[in-house]
């Protein structure tokens, strides 16, 4: 372990506490509300997770290494959809670290309604709310965007 941290330098706690501290952030039952009215559900999960574990119905697969790309508004790279910056945009991972990051990056490009789903994909099945295999092909792959390989042996989809 380091001893003296950089002058600046923040740990990883320190980082999620601030961004945080800038959003809204909504409950996997909220979530699902606001994918009936205009909300946009963001799965920045890795191909190998969503395989293990599935995948949120409706939802857009944007791997996180991508997601500034194709959520700016002024990126050549954009979604075809992202028009403004006035989407409502959810963010989920795993289980809601990642995407607390994530959410705040988008905020940082201008999208003021960006936000993460507290407890991510967990938080969501454990309150019963509609995934699927990700066999099922229910959510739309953004450009880049690997599609979930067949679970690993021994781990049930």
């Amino acid at each position: 372990m380091v001893a003296v941290r950089p002058a600046g330098a923040r740990t990883i706690e320190e980082m999620l506490a601030a961004a945080r501290d800038r959003l809204v952030r909504v409950t996997p039952g909220q979530a699902f509300a606001e994918l009936a009215a205009d909300g946009v559900l963001i799965d920045i999960r890795p191909a190998a997770q969503r395989a293990d574990e599935g995948e949120i119905p409706g939802s857009v697969v944007v791997e996180r290494n991508h997601l500034e790309w194709r959520l700016d508004p002024c990126s050549d790279a954009r979604l075809p959809w992202v028009s403004g910056y006035d989407h409502r945009v959810m963010v989920f991972c795993q289980d809601g670290y990642t995407s607390s990051l994530a959410a705040a990056a988008l905020q940082e490009l201008g999208l003021h309604r960006a936000t993460d789903v507290i407890g991510g994909f967990h938080a969501w099945t454990a309150q019963g709310l509609p995934s699927a295999s990700a066999r099922e092909g229910t959510v739309s792959l953004a450009p880049g965007a690997a599609p979930a390989l067949a679970p690993r042996e021994g781990v049930n989809a």
